[in-house]
């Protein structure tokens, strides 16, 4: 595969372009110009210092290195569900939410697919283990957090017609169940859309990657295919389990609303 190299010349051109952007924010008082230079340079040094890892990694293909990194990657993104919502669940329960859909969403369905899917020798091949939770970590996490933020949100924006029908006679599911729906509704429309328009209004980014790697397009076709329904799944599942968790923590035996176990960090 034929790869142009990128310079540093290369690179600081589109840096220049956002740098512009941010300037423009701030000259039209948008207020996102800080915001985009902070994200900006974490991006570049986090892929930097990721990049330096898997060529480590890839080099000496130990195991334990791999798990290690895995669940660096986990954790981190578990720590950013839980740091995108407004109102959040007290304690290490709420990490553990973050955590544990993340887990659900992103590491099993990733060990299903390279275990049986691609059926890799050994199965925990890093080139193929590392990319693959990337992006499934990176895309599910976006879905988990919105119907994460969603429903917190509506549980405290909608107390008292909870707590109303709850004295009526209905079970907390019952109560909420619009609720519900509504947040897998917001969870999944980013995966949704994405979807409907992959190949008809955009190209996806693992298959213009194998694209320009030198790959056949049919080939690269049939991975964007694979990983979009992987992203499907996974978002899917970790939507799921994070309304249940959610849901467990905020109501009790006797279907009573603990909106105490909230906290808003602003």
């Amino acid at each position: 595969m034929n790869v142009t190299p990128l310079s540093v010349l290369d690179l600081a051109i589109a840096t220049a372009l956002v740098l512009v952007l941010a300037v423009l924010s701030l000259h039209l008082r948008l207020g996102i110009g800080g915001r985009l230079l902070i994200s900006t340079g974490r991006m570049i040094v986090q892929l930097l210092l990721i990049g330096m890892v898997l060529q480590t990694l890839f080099t000496s293909k130990v195991w334990w290195f791999m798990v290690l990194i895995s669940a660096v990657m986990l954790t981190a993104a578990g720590y950013e569900v839980r740091s995108r919502l407004k109102y959040r669940v007290r304690g290490f329960y709420g990490f553990g939410v973050g955590l544990g859909s993340m887990f659900i969403s992103s590491f099993s369905v990733t060990l299903l697919t390279l275990m049986v899917i691609l059926q890799q020798e050994p199965w925990w091949e890093p080139r193929y283990a590392i990319p693959i939770l990337g992006m499934l970590l990176g895309n599910t996490m976006n879905g988990v957090a919105l119907a994460a933020d969603r429903l917190t949100s509506m549980f405290i924006e909608q107390k008292e017609m909870i707590e109303q029908r709850l004295m009526l006679g209905e079970t907390w599911p019952q109560a909420i169940g619009e609720l519900r729906r509504d947040c897998m509704r917001t969870g999944m429309i980013p995966i949704i859309n994405s979807m409907a328009a992959a190949g008809l209004v955009s190209l996806p980014g693992m298959m213009t990657g194998q694209i320009l790697g030198g790959s056949p397009p049919v080939e690269a076709v049939k991975y964007q295919i694979l990983i979009m329904l992987l992203i499907a799944a996974g978002a899917g599942f970790g939507v799921v389990g994070a309304i249940v968790m959610i849901e467990r923590r905020l109501f009790d035996r006797r279907h009573r609303l603990r909106l105490q176990e909230l906290i808003s960090p602003h």
